[in-house]
């Protein structure tokens, strides 16, 4: 029994070590866009920095859902479709509760298109 309670409290030290040691090592700020731009493969962050069209927004989270990326810009997903732009310029439509992991997609950035018909 000693030697069960002890083996579990080494395996719990080693994972604290771990966790401890990958917050060290996250980088401070990705801003996705520059990021995948050069190339780099995605990877954890304290922060990340996402654009949605022209606008950009600093945010410390690793997910978001589509819902709530377009909160950011104040939209609702009623009226809007958001779309992620990947590198190379392939677009793919995310839904409202669809998670979006930004340590491993690589996303350059986030579009927006009204439902709504205009005129024109």
């Amino acid at each position: 029994m000693l030697e069960e309670t002890t083996q579990n409290q080494e395996t719990e030290a080693a994972t604290i070590i771990e966790l401890v040691e990958e917050i060290i090592l996250l980088e401070e700020l990705i801003d996705l866009e520059e990021w995948v731009k050069a190339g780099k493969k995605p990877c954890k962050a304290k922060k990340y920095r996402i654009r949605i069209d022209k606008d950009k927004f600093t945010v410390e989270v690793h997910s978001m859902t589509g819902r709530e990326i377009l909160a950011l810009v104040g939209k609702t997903p009623d009226k809007y479709l958001l779309s992620e732009k990947f590198r190379g310029g392939r677009v793919e439509p995310i839904k409202p509760d669809q998670v979006v992991e930004f340590h491993r997609c690589e996303v350059e950035r986030f579009q927006t298109l009204s439902l709504e018909p205009t005129e024109g």
